[in-house]
């Protein structure tokens, strides 16, 4: 009886251990959300944090779809939000708080086995609009050009499209990829394959990164890459709580070398 008893005690207090664990729900960009977002939150866990983690990492966008829905407490993004996504977050009653939390560079990778050297920002552009179809034009091997993108929800697309292609069309015959990873992927088993990743992705086997106009994508050039941009967490409002507690963890000394293990660049190193 006794027995039965202090094992009914503690599943009750097990029970309520669980209940007053609040989870996280992290929604948004799968470049910060693959690799980052993660080895943040084990960071926090390892520090004390009493929290667990729902991390779904489908796109920046989805950061504020998910925010203006309830059914997030953090966004990651690696774009800054665009206004009428701010605009439509307040039609919910969701007012954006932004964090700047790391910066990131994207990197146009190309098969490890392909001649090509690097790249200029021209020839990139007129690769990505399909103005450039064959490598034999870049002083490669001659092969049609096969390019990957992400998807239309990433801000990595929204971005690279900015930055590197002043806002034109993808060509017609690009690839749109789920993630970065997918990206390397493809890159690594075509030798014709052409892509971009975040920096943290340029590591993968069978890919390399290129240079543009003569400026390799590593921390050290953060300020001269043509393709750097800053990433950012976004809550409702003033963060408190947990919800505080993580973010003020990314910004920490302890985040920051997170940023850079993983293959970010820290904010110190940036500024």
């Amino acid at each position: 009886m006794k027995s039965t008893l202090l094992f009914s005690v503690l599943s009750l207090a097990c029970a309520a251990s669980l209940q007053a664990q609040s989870t996280l729900r992290i929604r948004g960009s799968d470049t910060l959300g693959a690799k980052l977002v993660p080895q943040w939150a084990e960071g926090f866990k390892k520090s004390g944090g009493d929290s667990r983690f729902d991390i779904a990492a489908e796109g920046s966008s989805t950061a504020f779809t998910n925010l203006a829905a309830g059914t997030a407490d953090i966004g990651m993004s690696s774009r800054k939000v665009k206004d009428d996504e701010r605009t439509f977050c307040k039609t919910k009653g969701v007012f954006l708080k932004e964090f700047n939390v790391a910066w990131d560079m994207i990197a146009v990778v190309v098969n490890k086995n392909n001649p090509v050297t690097g790249l200029t920002k021209k020839q990139i552009l007129q690769i990505f609009t399909g103005d450039i179809t064959d490598w034999s034009e870049l002083g490669g091997a001659p092969g049609p050009i096969s390019v990957y993108t992400r998807n239309t929800s990433s801000g990595t697309y929204k971005d690279f499209s900015s930055l590197a292609m002043k806002n034109k069309a993808y060509s017609t015959n690009s690839q749109k990829m789920a993630g970065n990873e997918q990206i390397v992927a493809e890159v690594s088993s075509n030798k014709n394959g052409i892509g971009y990743v975040g920096l943290a992705y340029t590591h993968g086997k069978g890919t390399k990164a290129l240079p543009v106009d003569g400026i390799a994508p590593d921390m050290a050039n953060v300020r001269k890459y043509p393709y750097a941009r800053p990433t950012y967490l976004y809550t409702n409002g003033e963060p408190t709580g947990n919800v505080k507690a993580f973010v003020d963890f990314c910004l920490s000394a302890t985040g920051e070398q997170i940023v850079q293990q993983v293959g970010f660049v820290p904010l110190s190193i940036a500024k």
